[in-house]
């Protein structure tokens, strides 16, 4: 079961997508699929790819995508979100609610695989907007989950984003996403790249 807030997200990321007129899909991080499930039976889409560190969650997705029955092909790879490797010729790959798993350190590396090597004319990236941690009842010294390494508010996000951007030709887009807070924006926070 998920979360208002995460359908929230998954519907940001999907309206982007069709938006950009994406035939086929990476999804980084893609864990039990939430997003691959649904890019899955979009008629748009031609061709996925689902990469996750978690053997568990990929057991998982390929559960669920037996039950959908889809006719679109996907491709499951158990790896690193930092690695790249076999993900070129995508239209866009999606990063949702991942790259806060990474320690800071691995962020170059990810930049890299991402924005080098694979290198997809659309990049859809969300992460926790930390300044609405408090109206969720998260005390300033933690994070919302466990494997998170960090959370960024909205000024820090949209910094590394066009830090990013520059570095790699791309225009860039922030918006809130997932509730919205008069003052502290969203529950989440999508980076929309693009060449």
């Amino acid at each position: 079961m998920t979360s208002w807030w995460h359908e929230q997200r998954l519907d940001a990321a999907m309206a982007a997508i069709e938006a950009c007129g994406a035939t086929s899909v990476a999804d980084l991080g893609c864990g039990d699929g939430d997003l691959l499930c649904r890019l899955a039976v979009s008629p748009r889409i031609e061709r996925l790819a689902g990469v996750d560190v978690s053997a568990e969650a990929l057991a998982r997705l390929r559960l669920r995508l037996g039950r959908l029955g889809s006719n679109t092909p996907v491709e499951i790879l158990h790896g690193s979100m930092t690695d790249g490797t076999g993900l070129d010729g995508y239209d866009c790959a999606a990063l949702i609610e991942t790259i806060e798993h990474l320690e800071p350190a691995e962020l170059s590396a990810l930049e890299r695989a991402l924005f080098t090597r694979m290198r997809p004319p659309t990049i859809v990236i969300t992460t926790p907007n930390a300044e609405f941690n408090g109206l969720l009842g998260v005390p300033p010294h933690r994070f919302r989950h466990p494997g998170h390494r960090f959370e960024w508010d909205r000024a820090r996000f949209r910094r590394w984003a066009e830090a990013v951007a520059a570095r790699h030709g791309y225009a860039i887009a922030c918006t809130d996403i997932a509730g919205q807070h008069p003052r502290l924006g969203g529950s989440s926070q999508m980076a929309l790249f693009t060449t």
